[in-house]
This record gives C-alpha cells, structure tokens and sequence, in this order.
C-alpha cells in the first residue's frame, strides 16, 4: 500500500497562537500515524511564490493521511490555525 503526504507551506501570522495549534495537532498526528519528514528547516526558493513554512508529514497510506485531517481531533487544531496562519495544503499519495 502506498504511503499518504500532508506537503503544506504556511505563512505564521501569531508565533505564539501557532503553538496552540501545534499542541491542538498533536493527538490527531499521533492517532494517524504521522512521521514528519520536514517541519519548517531552512529553504530555497526554486520556481514560484514561496511561504515562510514548508512540512511534508507522511502516514501509513492516503487514506490515513484525509483521515487525519477530516477527523475531530484535527479539526479543532484546524480552527486554530485558520486564525493566525495562511496556508496550502494538500494530500499526495507516494509511489
């Protein structure tokens, strides 16, 4: 089964408040499974508009990785990081 990747690229708006969200994430995360494979690092900008965030989460399969993020847990973390972040995320399925 091929594995599922969360890759979002965030603009913090609130550092303080984004560690709510993180905290808020945290069960979510652990429940599904999540291996984070880059969390903010340093970056190069190659083509395109850039954020000052990049993460790439993988997890078991796609289907964990949607999961993960429709669940209740998430959600709540979701609603906190709407308010102080601007992000684009999406779910890529591995080879």
């Amino acid at each position: 089964m091929a594995k599922g990747y969360w890759i979002a690229r965030v603009d913090v708006r609130d550092a303080e408040r984004y560690k709510d969200y993180v905290a808020a994430a945290k069960p979510a995360f652990e429940k599904y499974g999540a291996n984070f494979l880059a969390r903010g690092g340093a970056f190069q900008r190659l083509e395109g508009d850039v954020r000052g965030r990049n993460v790439v989460i993988e997890f078991p399969s796609l289907q964990a990785a949607v999961d993960c993020y429709n669940s209740p847990e998430y959600q709540i973390a979701a609603a906190i990081r709407q308010e102080v972040a601007d992000a684009e995320m999406v779910v890529v399925e591995g080879a």
